[in-house]
This record gives C-alpha cells, sequence and structure tokens, in this order.
C-alpha cells in the first residue's frame, strides 16, 4: 500500500484530498486482539515490552482502518523516573506509592532521564516506524504537567482533586517547584521520542478542565506554554489536547501547537471559528456515539465533517478516548463514513 501522510498534511494545515482520521485510545482493550495479549500480560508489562507494544500499536491500523498510529504507553511512564512509585491495580487504575504531599517530596523529585528510565518506549517507537514505513505516521505522547501532577499528589485517579489544589493554593513556590520539575522531565521525554522517530507528538491536559480559567492561566499556562514551545523547535507537528477546556479555549490557544484538539463539548464549528486560521483542529464526536446505531453514527460524523467544511487542518477523532465496551464493527464504521463524507466535501471522491 501507498504511504498516506494525509494526517501530518492536516497537521500542517495543508488541503487534503480528505479528511484523515484516528481515536484517543485506539490501540487498547475494546479490541479482542488486545484483550488476548493482556490475558497474559499485566499492563506495564505490555507498556515496557517493545515487541508488544508494537503489537498493540498496529492492531488499529490494521484492523480498524485509522489514518495515523499513536503509540501503545502510558502518559504516567514517567513518573518513575522521577522517584515516584507507579502500579496498576485491578480495577483501579494507577497507583503512587509515594505521592507527593509537600514542598519536601517535592524536592525528592529529579527530572527523569528519558532514555535510561524509558528506553523501552523509545525502542518501540524505533521499531514501529519500520513497520509503519509503508502506512501511517506514528503519533508519540506525553501527559501535560497539570494531568501529571495531578496524579502525583492525589495518588492515582480522582473527580474531586482536592490535594492537588490545596498544594497549588496553599503553597506557589512548590507547585511551581513541581511543574517546574515535571515540564522538564515531559519536555525531555517528548524529544526523545522525536528521535526515536515519532512524525507528531500529542500533549495529553486530561484532567486540566478541573481548573478555573484563573488557576489555569496563573498555574499552569506558562508552564505548558514552555513545554509546546522547547517541543516544537523539533520540526514535528505538536497536538495541544486539553479535555473539558471549552470555558477556556482562548487560553489553551495561547500555550501553543500546532493542532488544537477539541473534546464534545464545543460545538466545532464555533471553535474553528474561536481558534483562527493559523492552527489545525482535531476533534470531536463524543464517544458515546459509537454505542448509537450504525445510521446515527454516520449522521453524527457527517455533522462534524459539515461544520468544519473544506477548512484545510481539520483531523477526525472522538472527543476523548474510546470507550472500553466499545463496538470494533462501529468503530470500522466511523471510518468508513468519514472517509466516504469527507471525500465527497473535499473534492478528492470516494476514498
Amino acid at each position: 500500500m501507498a504511504y498516506d501522510d494525509l494526517f501530518l498534511r492536516a497537521c500542517r494545515r495543508e488541503p487534503t484530498e480528505r479528511t484523515p482520521m484516528w481515536m484517543m485510545r485506539q490501540a487498547g482493550r475494546y479490541m479482542p486482539e488486545y484483550r488476548a495479549i493482556r490475558e497474559n500480560h499485566d499492563f506495564l508489562t505490555m507498556c515496557k515490552t517493545p515487541e508488544l507494544a508494537v503489537e498493540v500499536t498496529l492492531q488499529p491500523v490494521d484492523l480498524i482502518g485509522v489514518d495515523a498510529a499513536i503509540l501503545f504507553a502510558d502518559i504516567l511512564l514517567p513518573l518513575e523516573g522521577m522517584g515516584l512509585e507507579l502500579a496498576f491495580a485491578k480495577h483501579e487504575g494507577p497507583v503512587i506509592g509515594n505521592p507527593v504531599r509537600d514542598r519536601s517530596d517535592v524536592r525528592n523529585l529529579r527530572v527523569a532521564d528519558p532514555v535510561a528510565d524509558t528506553g523501552y518506549v523509545m525502542e518501540a517507537i524505533r521499531q514501529l516506524r519500520h513497520e509503519l514505513r509503508d502506512k501511517v505516521p506514528l503519533i508519540g505522547f506525553a501527559g501535560a504537567p497539570f494531568t501529571l501532577a495531578s496524579y502525583m499528589i492525589e495518588g492515582g485517579s480522582t473527580r474531586a482533586y482536592i490535594k492537588c489544589k490545596s498544594l497549588m493554593w496553599s503553597d506557589p513556590q512548590a507547585w511551581d517547584e513541581l511543574m517546574t520539575v515535571t515540564t522538564d522531565t515531559v519536555i525531555a521525554y517528548l524529544l526523545a521520542q522525536i528521535e526515536a522517530g515519532a512524525q507528531a507528538v500529542q500533549v495529553f491536559d486530561s484532567w486540566v478542565g478541573f481548573l478555573s480559567p484563573s488557576d489555569y492561566e496563573r498555574s499552569v499556562l506558562p508552564h505548558t506554554t514552555r513545554l509546546i514551545a522547547e517541543v516544537s523547535k523539533a520540526g514535528v507537528p505538536v497536538i495541544n489536547f486539553a479535555n473539558n477546556a471549552a470555558a477556556m479555549l482562548s487560553k489553551v490557544k495561547r500555550a501553543g501547537g500546532d493542532v488544537i484538539g477539541l473534546d464534545w463539548r464545543v460545538d466545532i464549528g464555533d471553535a474553528a471559528e474561536w481558534i483562527g486560521p493559523d492552527f489545525a483542529i482535531q476533534g470531536n464526536l463524543d464517544p458515546m456515539t459509537l454505542f448509537a446505531p450504525v445510521e446515527v453514527i454516520e449522521a453524527k460524523a457527517r455533522e462534524v465533517l459539515e461544520k468544519v467544511g473544506t477548512r484545510p487542518g481539520h483531523i477526525f477523532n472522538l472527543g476523548h478516548g474510546i470507550h472500553k465496551d466499545t463496538d470494533p464493527e462501529h468503530a470500522k464504521a466511523l471510518v468508513r463514513a468519514v472517509r466516504e463524507h469527507s471525500s465527497r466535501i473535499r473534492g478528492g471522491g470516494v476514498a
């Protein structure tokens, strides 16, 4: 098959004959092929074994038909190199054994070495570039500083962010030191991924929507801006995805990047106008749409595509990760719908 660079061209806001698409969490447990591997390996082992990470990364490219691969990994992998104890508890998700709670904990952290501490990620990227050479581009990724800090402080997942916000408000100096060492770690990690062969990178600020706009601007935006500016120097597209941040898109835009990722809580046509022509946009179908009948999936996909129209630089994606109980056949139906309808809108014929 011919190499498909639609995704990279869309990141650069170049005209494309159809809209490229991929899905967050596309390499994962909604696929029977993934679950078959998972039966014999725990999650961290899969992340840390390049051959397994490569196999899982390739599954949605080969079986679903997406236009870009995203590395199978986890945003929390760099935390071990910073001095934190990371585990994944069954049915509970990530657990930090020694969470960061005060200034002394912050000062015990170090900037992780991406090669020494996460060399398995770089090896997976090198192998993937070889496997994908006649297929599609490869996306690397990392968690944004705030999202990583929230896990580090809370000790795992949360929906209240009590400890995280308390540290941010009660000890701004400790917070700034934490965000600085985390930002330095993420910069090094993403640059190493790019050096290993990642052709684009996405910064996942998955939990930043739990902040007020003023707290985001004061305590997070400077660090995210520095991160994106430094990584952008490597010359590959940077996708800035701030989940649940519709109320502060103007501030997210100031953080930079080549592509602004949008969740489903904002009208993509309105968002395209607010963001302007200097950024590509990515999104933004509600992931739960994939539980609807196929004809509804097709209609909802057309709605997104028609709101964007022929604007250069649109990458179709879900507004967040694909749900684990999604029927893979519905994911395939979405891919077909995006290909067919976007080809008609953009004049490239049905691809």
